[in-house]
């Protein structure tokens, strides 16, 4: 399994469109146009198609942690319970 595939896989299982995308990378500071993500989307015998590398999914996984749980607190801060 691509990392293109994991991509695809998460987009759909969370129900995410590309403008959701973009605001989870922005979270962690990656900065990505919507013609760049849409590359990833595409079938690996398109001519567009562009493999999506560690960093660019690294990124997207800890933006969508920020994104489903909030930012992490500062270190010394104490989190209370619910």
């Amino acid at each position: 399994m691509t990392n293109n595939d994991i991509l695809k896989k998460l987009r759909v299982a969370l129900k995410l469109r590309d403008d959701d995308i973009i605001k989870i990378l922005a979270l962690v500071d990656f900065r990505v146009s919507k013609s760049e993500l849409g590359a990833f989307f595409r079938r690996e015998d398109h001519p567009k198609y562009v493999e999506c590398g560690d960093q660019i999914l690294r990124n997207f996984l800890n933006g969508l942690v920020i994104h489903l749980r909030g930012p992490m607190p500062p270190k010394g801060e104490k989190k209370t319970p619910k």
